[in-house]
């Protein structure tokens, strides 16, 4: 097996919610492993069978693997925390949708998407589920809605 590295992310009961939006909006290959698929006898805890054990959705772009968060009454925060997952695309374009279709349900833009200080395109949003994205790509690569390199974007603020 080749080796690889993948974000890990544990979420409050929503990992199967979450990998299958993220699936519907970048596609690849989705996989999910509920507690009740695995035999449990020897584990350290008694699992929900219905809760994710471990769920991968392998993209074109990369690996995103995670699970439902134990109910040990252990605080795993997604949100307000300095991680995100950062997602680098070939135009502004495909960025822009990816951003739109994430935010989609409730998320809401936290930098709006444009030219950043160091030149290139970068914005960050929270998705429904509380995670932060960042989007960037090169600004040789894209222009902006009226063909301009250094404009922002508008994406609404909020889903609805």
């Amino acid at each position: 097996m080749a080796q690889s590295i993948a974000t890990y992310v544990l979420l409050p009961g929503s990992t199967a919610d979450a990998m299958e939006h993220w699936h519907s909006v970048f596609g690849g290959e989705l996989n999910i492993t509920r507690y009740g698929d695995t035999p449990m006898e020897g584990m350290p805890f008694e699992p929900d069978p219905q809760a994710v054990a471990h769920a991968t959705l392998d993209t074109p772009a990369g690996s995103i693997a995670g699970g439902d968060a134990p109910l040990d009454g252990k605080d795993y925060a997604v949100r307000d925390t300095a991680y995100s997952f950062l997602y680098t695309t070939d135009s502004a374009d495909e960025a822009r949708g990816y951003i739109a279709a994430l935010v989609d349900g409730g998320g809401e833009i936290g930098v709006p998407f444009g030219i950043a200080p160091w030149g290139d395109w970068d914005g960050q949003g929270f998705g429904r589920f509380g995670v932060m994205w960042a989007f960037s790509c090169a600004a040789g690569e894209a222009t902006g809605p009226s063909g301009r390199t250094d404009e922002s974007t508008e994406i609404p603020t909020s889903a609805g």
